[in-house]
C-alpha cells in the first residue's frame, strides 16, 4: 500500500490530512495524536462521544472540541445516570448557555439517549460491551483508510440503536464515533499515530469478550 496525502505541520512529523483543517490549533492536533483512534473500554467516554458526535452533525469537529470542556460541565461530566435525571428546566438553562451549542433538539437528544443508556446498560451490561459488538472484521475494512463515510457496522449500529429509541445516530454520525473511539485504525497510510493505534489495539481486549 502507499503512503497517502498527509499533512506535515512544524515539528515534521506526518499527519492523518484532515488535521491541517485546523493548522496550527495545537489542541485539534493533541486530539489527533493522543486520542483519535485509540479504543476506548470506558462507557462514560464513549456516551460523551456518541453525545458529541451528535452535536457535531452540520458543524465542524473543531467547533465541538473547542467547547468540550463546556459541554461537559453542562452536562455533569457525560455521567449518564445523572443526564438521564435532567428535565424541562435543565433544557431550558442549556439553551441559555454559550459556552455549548444551543440547539433544543440535540440538548434534548442527550437526556433522551442518556435514560435509553441506562436501559442498554442494564441489559447488557455496559455501554462498552454492547459498542464492541459492533467492531468490524478486518476483511470487511477498505484497503484505504478514511475511504469510508459509513459502513456495514455504522449502518447496523445506527439501525440498533434508533431501534432501541437513541437519536442523532445517523450511520455517518456513527462511523465518525467508531474511527474516533478505536473500532477501526483508520489514521492515514503514513501518518505518524498510525503505528502506535496499531500497537494500542493489539494490546487491547475488548469488553465484547467479557
Amino acid at each position: 500500500m502507499t503512503q497517502q496525502t498527509l499533512y506535515l505541520p512544524p515539528d515534521g512529523w506526518p499527519r492523518c490530512r484532515w488535521c491541517a483543517a485546523a493548522a496550527g490549533d495545537e489542541g485539534y492536533l493533541r486530539y489527533h495524536d493522543t486520542e483519535w483512534g485509540f479504543p476506548v473500554a470506558a462507557d462514560r467516554r464513549l456516551f460523551e462521544k456518541l453525545c458529541l458526535e451528535g452535536f457535531q452533525s452540520g458543524l465542524s469537529w473543531r467547533t465541538i472540541l473547542n467547547k468540550r470542556e463546556a459541554f461537559r460541565a453542562a452536562f455533569a461530566g457525560f455521567d449518564f445516570a445523572q443526564v438521564a435525571q435532567f428535565g424541562a428546566s435543565d433544557v431550558e438553562r442549556l439553551l441559555q448557555d454559550a459556552g455549548i451549542v444551543r440547539h433544543r433538539g440535540k440538548i434534548e437528544a442527550v437526556i433522551n439517549n442518556a435514560q435509553r443508556c441506562l436501559e442498554l446498560v442494564a441489559e447488557q451490561g455496559s455501554l462498552a460491551r454492547y459498542i464492541w459488538r459492533f467492531e468490524p472484521h478486518p476483511a470487511d475494512l477498505p484497503e484505504t483508510p478514511q475511504a469510508l463515510t459509513e459502513s456495514e457496522a455504522s449502518r447496523a449500529l445506527s439501525k440498533d440503536l434508533k431501534k432501541r429509541g437513541w437519536k442523532f445516530v445517523g450511520p455517518t454520525t456513527m462511523y465518525a464515533f467508531i474511527q474516533s473511539m478505536g473500532l477501526v485504525n483508520d489514521h492515514a497510510l503514513g501518518c505518524v499515530t498510525r503505528e502506535q493505534v496499531r500497537l494500542a489495539r493489539q494490546a487491547f481486549r475488548s469488553p465484547a469478550l467479557d
